[in-house]
């Protein structure tokens, strides 16, 4: 049934809504950044300048905080999604009668709130390295990255068995009855078929600890983080400068979507154009077999 201009309308409007309601904090914070006052202005426009930028890069603490969170991100990748892999394969080869308890378990961290997360994180480890004497590894990025990992890895875990489901196991008993080992198999034929779930993995981890705060606020002890950081300026009082912030990881985040569409789509045009050439190749030795055979 064609909807009629009562509903055409509406879903007009709930559109234009849903997208001023998405980008229009966005669209205030990219004007405010090129204004000229002290403080977030969207209108009137006092003139057009880029100084906000330069005292976004100038401002010490923040350089640090981003730096800081940066590092993170990627130690929390290299963490996160070795784990989430494991929990996925681990997924599909338990028994089913403890799969959903096992389920239950691993998932468990993403039900758990960030403070609950940050602060047994702190506890658990001032104890484990006093009783060990390793102090050493009471410092604020390591439990942080830990305290991070615990359950951004749940998230990659799900991302990379949503993959893993599909995965033909033929393959893999095909490749062992031909001679190859179980790493042999694990390194051809099952890291390749799960490249694509683990970048996205890897994408979410940085993101979610980039912006993580929660357990960050409490893991992170006497260093800073960027959200740590502006947590800190906006109870003082925002500035442009923030906003120019907001403008720069907005840009670079659109590039980087931009950039990975083009080079999945390569990819999968790679991999057609393979799969063309290998079904070429067999249609032209199946129609010169009966040739082959009659000479």
């Amino acid at each position: 049934m064609n909807p009629g201009p009562f509903q055409r309308v509406m879903f007009t409007l709930y559109t234009a809504v849903f997208f001023l309601y998405l980008l229009g904090p966005l669209a205030v914070m990219a004007v405010s950044a090129f204004n000229t006052p002290q403080y977030p202005q969207v209108w009137p426009i006092e003139g057009v300048t880029l100084d906000w930028f330069a005292a976004l890069f100038a401002d010490r603490d923040m350089m640090t905080g981003l730096r800081m969170s940066l590092w993170i991100g990627l130690l929390v990748v290299c963490i996160a999604v070795p784990i989430g892999l494991a929990g996925a394969i681990i997924m599909t080869q338990i028994q089913p009668r403890v799969r959903s308890l096992y389920y239950l378990v691993v998932v468990s961290p993403v039900l758990t709130p960030g403070i609950i997360i940050g602060i047994s994180t702190v506890v658990f480890w001032r104890q484990f390295t006093g009783q060990t004497g390793t102090r050493f590894l009471y410092d604020g990025v390591v439990l942080t990255v830990l305290g991070q990992a615990s359950f951004i890895s749940a998230y990659c875990m799900l991302i990379i068995l949503a993959r893993l489901q599909r995965f033909d196991r033929s393959q893999e008993e095909a490749a062992l009855d031909l001679g190859a080992s179980y790493p042999q198999v694990f390194r051809h034929i099952l890291l390749p078929f799960l490249k694509p779930a683990l970048a996205s993995a890897a994408v979410l981890a940085f993101l979610s600890s980039f912006e993580n705060y929660n357990t960050t606020t409490f893991a992170i002890l006497s260093d800073k983080t960027l959200t740590t950081v502006l947590a800190g300026r906006v109870r003082q009082g925002s500035t442009p400068a923030i906003s120019a912030l907001a403008v720069v990881i907005v840009v670079t985040t659109v590039i980087g979507a931009i950039a990975y569409e083009i080079y999945k789509r390569r990819a999968d045009a790679a991999a057609a154009a393979r799969q063309r050439a290998a079904l070429e190749a067999e249609e032209a030795e199946m129609s010169g077999t009966p040739a082959a055979a009659m000479g």
